[in-house]
């Protein structure tokens, strides 16, 4: 995945922002918001980011990565 090199995409850094992010879902999970909502709400919120540390061409990069994962099953492989 293109991204700009900086100490923020160490992998510590990482890991410590999944951990946030998943402690965020269930908190959102635990006062019933519905799954679209809060997988809309940190999709937005991931493109806002990216917006602010890359150029158009990479944020497009970022998402025909993401759309080659779908269509080649790899999130649904994750779920078993």
């Amino acid at each position: 995945m293109p991204h700009s090199p900086d100490e923020s995409d160490s992998p510590p850094d990482l890991s410590h922002a999944g951990a946030v992010v998943d402690k965020a879902i269930e908190y959102m999970v635990g006062q019933n918001i519905g799954s679209l909502a809060i997988a809309s709400a940190l999709l937005g919120g991931a493109m806002g980011m990216l917006a602010r540390s890359l150029d158009d061409a990479a944020i497009i990069g970022v998402l025909n990565n993401a759309i080659s994962s779908v269509r080649a099953g790899e999130l649904r492989a994750r779920e078993h």
